[in-house]
């Protein structure tokens, strides 16, 4: 069974004279332990696609079946819980709680999870070590730089132990340095401990890292492939 399922899929945007059909009767699957990046120019559908595989929006038309259940017909107060219980988001704008520190930050889903103070605790500190920012748990953001701020958004968005992690362009505001080191780290993850990953990226330094690109067009599946370079190295 596939983690993430889109069954003749559309949304479409009808605030204009003309309807705009931003993600066009797509068919995908993506299985547990992928390392997926949509991709395509901008206006192809990819940060709509995420957001309806993320919840965060509702198809006009098609169903969306995520770790096993259809979430394409609940209402707002649903998804929100289902989001909260399965999926991991990382932003490009990192959107963390500036008077939070770094273990605070990656606590904050856990803590609307009701989990347990102590295991809050233990997990935060454990995702950050394993960020890299051990040093830097009790910092705020404004006290971090962009790649040490994107790091602790992907120790909060695995340390609520989702189903998988969407990543939304989370390389756009990181030099290179930082952008090897983030796309290190996910690609570890993913090796270690299959994570999935599904990534709406146009940042050719994610797609070289990606193990399947799907590439969308006019709201259209142009092309659904895995990646030469990656196929070669597992040979």
């Amino acid at each position: 069974m596939s983690l993430i399922e889109l069954n003749q899929v559309s949304k479409i945007y009808d605030e204009t004279i003309v309807p705009i059909r931003a993600v066009d009767n797509v068919n995908l699957k993506i299985g547990k332990g992928e390392f997926t990046s949509i991709v395509g120019p901008s206006g192809s559908g990819k940060t709509t696609m995420l957001n309806l595989i993320g919840g965060l929006d509702q198809p006009t038309e098609g169903k969306i079946i995520v770790d096993g259940t259809d979430i394409s017909t609940y209402k707002p107060d649903a998804l929100i819980n289902f989001r909260l219980h399965h999926i991991g988001f990382v932003f490009q704008a990192y959107n963390l709680i500036p008077v939070f520190t770094a273990k605070e930050n990656v606590e904050f889903i856990m803590l609307l999870q009701n989990i347990p103070k102590s295991e809050r605790e233990k997990r935060a500190v454990e995702f950050l070590e394993a960020v890299g920012l051990k040093d830097r748990i009790n910092s705020t953001p404004a006290e971090l730089s962009g790649g040490q701020q994107q790091r602790v958004a992907v120790a909060r968005a695995l340390a609520s132990q989702p189903s998988f992690v969407l990543a939304d362009e989370p390389t756009a505001n990181l030099d290179s340095v930082s952008a090897e080191s983030l796309l290190d780290l996910m690609e570890d993850l993913n090796h270690k401990h299959n994570m999935t990953f599904v990534f709406s990226t146009h940042d050719q330094r994610v797609i070289k890292r990606a193990h399947r690109i799907v590439t969308l067009q006019d709201g259209k599946i142009k092309k659904d492939e895995m990646n030469p370079a990656h196929a070669k190295s597992e040979a």
